[in-house]
């Protein structure tokens, strides 16, 4: 039997100047990585990492609010720290989730990558072992 690593009901976030800082309740959904041109050119990665949670339940707790918004697709949005320029968010249009990225969370290297968007796409020395499920608690 595999044991995951418990998830606690609240994450918190922020940026790296910590004007903008967040708390996500529940589960986190779709944890996985993103090699689109989108997420290479704007982390100078060969991917970044995203995980889900619902929009109701992401709050923002810093002195700046949210972030600032770039629209890299006409339906894609990406949220960034004005004064830093930490990239924090992901929300598309018509959906109830937003995309935070694993390390603006204070525990996000407990997290798992499940899948990998644009895998073709990705830097062919990049290998990616991938979690076989989304952690979910015992």
């Amino acid at each position: 039997m595999t044991e995951s690593i418990p998830v606690p009901d609240l994450w918190a976030g922020g940026c790296q100047c910590g004007d903008i800082t967040y708390e996500a309740s529940g589960i986190p959904d779709d944890p996985h990585l993103c090699s689109c041109e989108h997420c290479t050119r704007l982390s100078g990665a060969p991917a970044m990492a995203w995980v889900g949670f619902p929009k109701d339940a992401l709050k923002w707790t810093g002195i700046a609010g949210g972030p600032t918004y770039f629209s890299t697709w006409p339906t894609l949005h990406r949220g960034s720290c004005q004064r830093c320029r930490t990239q924090l968010t992901s929300v598309a249009d018509g959906s109830d989730m937003i995309m935070v990225t694993f390390f603006s969370l204070t525990r996000g290297a407990e997290l798992v990558p499940v899948g990998h968007s644009f895998r073709d796409e990705a830097a062919s020395w990049m290998s990616i072992a991938l979690g076989p499920d989304p952690q979910r608690r015992t």
